[in-house]
């Protein structure tokens, strides 16, 4: 009977034992409530409690990734779409998100499903595509000052995938195309103005040299015969022989 007895004691101690001694992580605390009331944070490494009396609940300090759902919403240009995000946040005060929130992850889901709608309904679709960086720290902003109170720090807002639909994809890609379109019509123009710009300089110096114009025709022969052709026909402008033709006058007037 005594055996029995001790055999029951140990055991008894055993399980006052589990129940009172807690190993917490080092990115773990352990919120300690005692009948009730809190009496605050532990950990990490050996807690030990009161049996019956403390009640723990355990909060993880590591940074929490949360995907947002895809959201729809209608942009401030009246474009419908869907639009989804991630979030990068952590507990800062574990007492406050077990205290003042019921359930902080879903709270801090909540909160970012409802502002990435409300804010994105205040923008135009060429901004939520062109200024995300933007966007993406308004975001941060707003949200993070929802869940300071919960004891929650947020401290990334990334907007990832926004998917438009097959009209509007087809209006922004034919708005692409003519914005290349426009884009080389210009370098173009400016490439023929540029052109005239160095004729117009040539033909005035040329206008000062009569000669460079038949230095000019000789060159081209050159470059033309360069080439593999077994006949050339090419014209002579009498300004080339004006010279010789000049000198012979000159001659014969002299007779």
């Amino acid at each position: 009977m005594a055996g029995a007895t001790f055999f029951t004691v140990i055991i008894i101690a055993i399980i006052i034992l589990a129940n009172a001694i807690r190993i917490l992580r080092e990115y773990e605390r352990g919120i300690i409530f005692r009948l009730g009331r809190l009496i605050g944070s532990k950990g990490p490494g050996l807690v030990l409690l009161i049996p019956i009396v403390d009640r723990m609940v355990k909060v993880s300090l590591r940074i929490v990734t949360m995907d947002v759902p895809s959201q729809d919403v209608i942009t401030r240009d009246n474009v419908s779409v869907k639009v989804n995000a991630v979030v990068y946040f952590r507990v800062m005060d574990a007492s406050k998100a077990v205290v003042e929130v019921e359930d902080f992850l879903y709270a801090t889901s909540m909160i970012s499903q409802t502002t990435l709608r409300s804010v994105l309904g205040q923008v135009e679709l060429d901004d939520l595509l062109s200024q995300r960086e933007k966007i993406n720290q308004q975001l941060q902003k707003i949200i993070d000052e929802q869940t300071e109170p919960w004891g929650v720090k947020v401290s990334v807002v990334e907007v990832k995938n926004v998917d438009l639909p097959q009209e509007m994809q087809r209006a922004i890609a034919a708005q692409a195309e003519a914005e290349r379109a426009k884009r080389a019509k210009v370098i173009h123009a400016e490439g023929e103005f540029q052109a005239a710009e160095k004729l117009a300089a040539a033909a005035k110096v040329i206008g000062k040299e009569p000669v460079g114009i038949q230095l000019r025709f000789l060159q081209t022969l050159t470059e033309v015969a360069t080439e593999k052709n077994s006949t050339t026909i090419f014209p002579v402008p009498i300004d080339l022989f004006a010279p010789f033709i000049k000198k012979m006058t000159e001659k014969e007037g002299s007779k």
